[in-house]
């Protein structure tokens, strides 16, 4: 199917051939022609499907639609996102997407003076994409009202309840008007997140595109076991094979995100960190550098798990696993997107097995070992068997061995330095 037999109008086609789209993906090819007909949708779909197009292409046709009110004096649409980072890509999307079109749009987020969102509010725009806090803050101000719109979108429903924002989204949902088309997205959905759809939704269509909590089969994963100490070594050392490119490095704690980014720096390995310590300039200083190549590390808190939209990343390395399952499904969901292949690295110290066993059961997979890394955790199951000459060849239990990848296994040198065979 091409966008084109989605009966989407000339304009947007014309914008999406500027932007080498030709095919939709299976979230947009299933939920466009529900939202065109202004029906309510729950849409479940994980990380780099395609779910933003999937909403703002028909949200750009129906406001385009006859009587077509170009007068932009009130907001018609609402966007309601829980980052910063992601309220601006989605922002990025409706640009693109829109361009052929008579329609204005506004991104607002909170770490940064309010003038300039202010000022833009005041000119009037048709559809707004908002984080929560800003958007109340704005409300209360008196400078935002909700009570023409047309459309609403909870976008990462999810990350929404896992960030603590659903009673800021209980407070925005009370103040639309009753009589309004909404569309629900949410990568996993728990008990708590249907029973929010329920209060936001009316007879919805259902999109499911993708199994819940299922990893891109195009992403190679792989475990890598190594003690709490020597983690920062292990990273450093992949991080210097010239064949990544780029990799994007997660770490549970903000102070974490700081101190790798600290220690890479020691060992000659460009690196910045984005987490919510840093402001908003900074963040997106960061991020700018990471798509442009100027840095080749970027270090992430989970905040930016489902923030950061990278063209061609080709590698996630989990330097602390998560102690939520999904958010390992959401972190390695930055790579292999649209389509592509990408790597995962997982680094796993002993306090972190349990972490391991849940996310291997979510997942509904075993994670490939990787042997023979130059740091190997003192207590990772290892067996070492006893050859003549007095060396010694590391194997792992038949089970595991089996699953390994040999072109992820490491050489050593006869000066005992770690060597890369292929990475």
């Amino acid at each position: 199917m091409t966008f084109k037999e989605l009966h989407l109008i000339a304009p947007i086609l014309d914008a999406l051939e500027t932007e080498g789209y030709t095919q939709p993906t299976p979230v947009q090819e299933q939920s466009i022609p529900i939202i065109l007909q202004k029906k309510d949708l729950l849409g479940c779909a994980q990380t780099g499907t395609g779910k933003t197009a999937a909403f703002a292409l028909p949200i750009l046709q129906l406001l385009s639609e006859p009587p077509i009110d170009n007068s932009h004096k009130v907001i018609k649409t609402l966007i309601l996102t829980p980052t910063r980072e992601l309220a601006i890509q989605i922002g990025d999307s409706f640009a693109a997407y829109g361009k052929h079109l008579r329609l204005k749009h506004l991104v607002i987020f909170g770490g940064v003076p309010q003038g300039a969102q202010v000022r833009a509010l005041h000119a009037g725009v048709d559809i707004l994409i908002a984080t929560p806090g800003r958007l109340l803050d704005l409300m209360d101000q008196k400078y935002i009202s909700l009570s023409n719109i047309k459309i609403f979108v909870l976008d990462e429903a999810d990350r929404m309840l896992d960030m603590g924002f659903i009673h800021d989204v209980k407070k925005t949902v009370a103040r639309l008007p009753q009589k309004r088309q909404s569309l629900f997205f949410s990568a996993t959905m728990p008990p708590e997140i249907q029973k929010l759809a329920n209060t936001i939704l009316v007879n919805p269509e259902k999109v499911e595109v993708t199994p819940v909590s299922s990893t891109a089969e195009k992403i190679d994963q792989y475990i890598l076991y190594v003690d709490k100490k020597d983690k920062k070594k292990l990273l450093a050392f992949i991080l210097k094979d010239k064949s990544i490119d780029r990799a994007l490095v997660f770490t549970r704690t903000k102070h974490g995100a700081d101190k790798v980014v600290k220690d890479l720096y020691k060992d000659g390995v460009r690196a910045e960190a984005i987490h919510g310590n840093k402001s908003q300039n900074a963040r997106q200083r960061a991020l700018s550098n990471f798509k442009t190549g100027e840095i080749k590390v970027l270090v992430a808190t989970d905040i930016a798990a489902r923030g950061i939209d990278i063209d061609s990343l080709s590698h996630v390395i989990n330097f602390d696993l998560p102690e939520v399952p999904e958010t390992y499904v959401h972190r390695i969901g930055r790579t292999g997107r649209a389509g592509a292949d990408g790597i995962a690295f997982s680094f796993c110290d002993e306090e972190e097995k349990d972490d391991l066993k849940a996310i291997q059961k979510l997942i509904g997979k075993q994670i490939p070992v990787v042997e023979n890394h130059p740091f190997p955790a003192s207590s990772s199951g290892v067996v070492k068997i006893n050859l003549p000459k007095n060396k010694e060849v590391v194997k792992r239990p038949n089970a595991i061995q089996n699953n390994t990848p040999k072109k992820k296994h490491f050489k050593h040198n006869g000066n005992n330095k770690p060597k890369q065979d292929r990475w």
